[in-house]
């Protein structure tokens, strides 16, 4: 693999700021940051809690809006769009994973994947193909018809990735992907990880308290006070294996 800081820039980041005010008190998580994340490349966002890494997390996803500065992400600037513009660009061009997993307890396994696709416009027979195409590549055809609460932690999170990818996304944004997992089932989602990075082509951009998480990334960010404060690029994957 092509050494990352090479490759084309995907998201990038100019002065960006987000101010949150609470009363009369500004709160500051991220201040004119300057970034650039390459495309295909795999980042982990680390820091103290407070840094800004969950912050930038949601500005990249659109789920919050920029305060000032530009934050590019291929030829779109965040920084420019609508909230309604924001959400439809976000249902085809990211997928998120969360911590928590996020799946709807009442919708089986298949059916919590199968959700971003209602936003799209496929076929049922489309919808059903893909669905089993990312339940497969996750290991959990044989769990299509279980429920959240007859997973294990590790196989919610599977089916989370599942519904992440399911829309093909080039983008995966993951927070704390690993951080309620057994050393076991977190290695399982990390190699997961790595082989959407590696056989798609994915951008991932990881926020992660776990150092071992985190040295499966290309690039690790360090971020403190909202600014920007480490870079380490890990040695190349060929180096690794």
């Amino acid at each position: 693999m092509s050494d990352p800081v090479a490759r084309e820039p995907f998201i990038r980041c100019s002065k960006l700021t987000k101010i949150y005010r609470k009363g009369d008190q500004e709160i500051v998580p991220l201040r004119d940051l300057d970034l650039e994340i390459p495309r295909g490349g795999f980042v982990s966002l680390m820091g103290p809690s407070g840094s800004g890494k969950t912050t930038l997390l949601n500005l990249i996803a659109g789920i919050d809006t920029v305060t000032s500065g530009a934050l590019w992400i291929g030829e779109h600037n965040l920084a420019t769009m609508s909230r309604d513009r924001l959400a439809s660009w976000r249902a085809h061009e990211i997928g998120i994973i969360f911590q928590s997993y996020n799946l709807v307890p009442v919708l089986t396994a298949f059916e919590n994947v199968e959700l971003p696709l209602l936003l799209h416009n496929l076929s049922r027979r489309e919808r059903y193909a893909r669905v089993d195409q990312a339940l497969a590549t996750v290991g959990l055809s044989d769990r299509a018809g279980h429920y959240p609460k007859q997973l294990s932690g590790g196989q919610e999170q599977r089916v989370a990735i599942a519904r992440a990818i399911v829309a093909n996304p080039p983008l995966l944004l993951a927070d704390e992907p690993t951080g309620d997992l057994d050393r076991v089932s977190a290695d399982m989602i990390l190699a997961l990880l790595d082989s959407l990075h590696i056989e798609r082509g994915c951008t991932i951009v990881m926020v992660t308290h776990d150092p071992n998480a985190a040295a499966r990334a290309d690039t690790q960010l360090h971020l403190d006070k909202g600014s920007l404060a480490r870079t380490l690029h890990t040695a190349s994957r060929e180096a690794r294996t």
